[in-house]
């Protein structure tokens, strides 16, 4: 019993911390860029483990609740970055224009961003990065590629114009193209020969026809002859980490609104307790692979920080959009009902979590 707690909890505690520090971070070092006094730097909430005062009399401090942390600004009443009543301070948050406010926010979800991109690069430099080979594998039958001459074996070396590294590249390319037809340039034992296929269209949805897949019918990855793991120079290791940001991005937002028009099930959506299981059994592989997933929840964190959730910093960047249109600061009571909306969502959001997680473990 004492060793499963050890195993779920240290990784768990070593994702979520270096996440969580990270997001803190970036609200803290753009406060400071800003003159902005801050009296407190919390990785958690509730009762303060231990902690300690900077030169600027900043108090960072680790704290028993570790689901969250907070940057406390100077003219904050709160870690919800509420004003104070009383102006204490001529380098308050709460001074600053709506501009540097935003900034301030924001820093929080790119430096996630920022940490997710160099934690990718420096795996894929240190440790490379496994891509399939475009080695077509298999053929659909008459499918374009079978229609267009593509053999077995064939390794696709180019298409139209676009040099080919990996089999993703593949289908990136016809993606970005869209056209009817398309050179291929062909590597057949060792003799390159060019041949013109055209891609098959198929769509998602078919009431949404501007959601195009564009695919030839081919496959590959199943023979692990054909997959490498490449160290990449940092330059390209940087790009990687980047794509991959965004992909994740791109993937996740495609995945919350496909759950708001039913395609998909809101099961997968998880909390404290299924993160800390993932984090305890990826563990057990090493510390490369705890590493990739603190990337993977770095940009979901940053992510959903982004959303116009009141409390979140969504929340603060929309509450500032609408004082810039409207061109004076909203009413206390106003932002008294924006927190409240604010906190009952990620209350309720927090529960919802939780009964995924206990019926994903079969509890329920």
């Amino acid at each position: 019993m004492i060793n499963n707690v050890i195993i779920y909890t240290i990784p768990f505690l070593f994702v979520l911390t270096t996440v969580v520090f990270f997001h803190e971070l970036g609200h803290f070092l753009v406060a400071r860029i800003n003159k902005v006094d801050v009296e407190s730097f919390s990785v958690g909430f509730g009762k303060e483990i231990f902690g300690f005062f900077d030169k600027k009399g900043t108090r960072w401090k680790f704290c028993w609740i570790p689901l969250g942390g907070y940057v406390k600004f100077i003219d904050d009443a709160d870690p919800t970055s509420k004003e104070k009543n009383l102006n204490i301070s001529n380098n308050g948050f709460h001074t600053k224009s709506l501009f540097a406010k935003s900034l301030i926010v924001s820093a929080g979800p790119i430096a996630n961003f920022i940490l997710a991109i160099f934690i990718f690069a420096g795996l894929y430099s240190l440790n490379g990065k496994s891509y399939i080979l475009p080695i077509v594998e298999a053929i659909e039958q008459d499918s374009p590629a079978m229609e267009g001459g593509l053999l077995i074996n064939d390794k696709i070396v180019e298409i139209d114009g676009e040099q080919i590294r990996s089999f993703n590249d593949i289908s990136n390319v016809l993606q970005v193209r869209k056209m009817e037809t398309i050179n291929f340039v062909i590597d057949r034992n060792n003799t390159l020969i060019t041949l013109e296929i055209k891609p098959d269209i198929k769509f998602n949805d078919p009431d949404k026809p501007i959601d195009a897949i564009y695919y030839i019918g081919i496959s590959s990855g199943s023979l692990k002859e054909n997959i490498i793991n490449e160290k990449l120079p940092l330059h390209l290791s940087l790009k990687e980490g980047i794509n991959d940001t965004y992909n994740i991005i791109s993937l996740s937002l495609n995945y919350i609104g496909n759950i708001f028009i039913g395609k998909e099930s809101s099961k997968n959506l998880g909390g404290p307790i299924r993160i800390a299981q993932i984090s305890g059994e990826i563990a057990q592989n090493g510390i490369l692979p705890l590493l990739h997933l603190t990337a993977l929840l770095s940009v979901s964190i940053g992510l959903i920080n982004l959303f116009p959730i009141p409390m979140l910093d969504g929340g603060h960047l929309l509450m500032y959009f609408i004082e810039a249109i409207r061109g004076k600061q909203m009413s206390e009571l106003y932002n008294e009902i924006f927190h409240r909306v604010g906190l009952g969502f990620i209350v309720l959001l927090m529960i919802f979590a939780l009964w995924n997680d206990l019926n994903f473990l079969n509890i329920f």
